[in-house]
C-alpha cells in the first residue's frame, strides 16, 4: 500500500448536490457586504500576520537599521488599529477571520 494521498472524487445527481451544499452557500443580499467585508480582512490579517513575522526575522538578524525597525513597528502598530476599527464597524471578532479550511485545519 502506497503512503501517497488519495483524492476521492464523488460526483452526486444536482437534486443532491443542491441540498447539500445549502448550509454552506448563504446569499443572503444582507449578508453580502459582511461576508465580502470578512474574506478581505482575513486576507489582510493573513498578510499583516507573515508581514510581521518576516520583520522578528530581519530585527533578530540584525538586518535592519534602528530606523527601519521604528518605521516596521509603527506601519504594523496602524494596520492592527485599523484592522479593529474595520472589525468593529463590520461587527466581527478575531475568531470570525480565522476561516477552517477542512482537513488543512484553520488558516490562523
Amino acid at each position: 500500500m502506497s503512503d501517497r494521498p488519495v483524492l476521492k472524487i464523488t460526483v452526486k445527481e444536482p437534486r443532491e448536490a443542491v441540498n447539500s451544499n445549502s448550509e454552506r452557500i448563504n446569499i443572503d443580499p444582507k449578508n453580502v457586504e459582511k461576508g465580502l467585508a470578512k474574506l478581505v480582512l482575513t486576507l489582510v490579517e493573513l498578510l499583516r500576520k507573515l508581514l510581521e513575522k518576516q520583520a522578528m526575522r530581519r530585527v533578530n538578524a540584525s538586518s535592519l537599521s534602528d530606523e527601519e525597525v521604528e518605521r516596521v513597528g509603527e506601519a504594523l502598530m496602524k494596520l492592527e488599529e485599523k484592522m479593529k476599527e474595520l472589525k468593529e464597524i463590520f461587527g466581527l471578532k478575531d475568531e470570525d477571520l480565522n476561516i477552517n479550511l477542512g482537513p488543512l485545519g484553520d488558516l490562523m
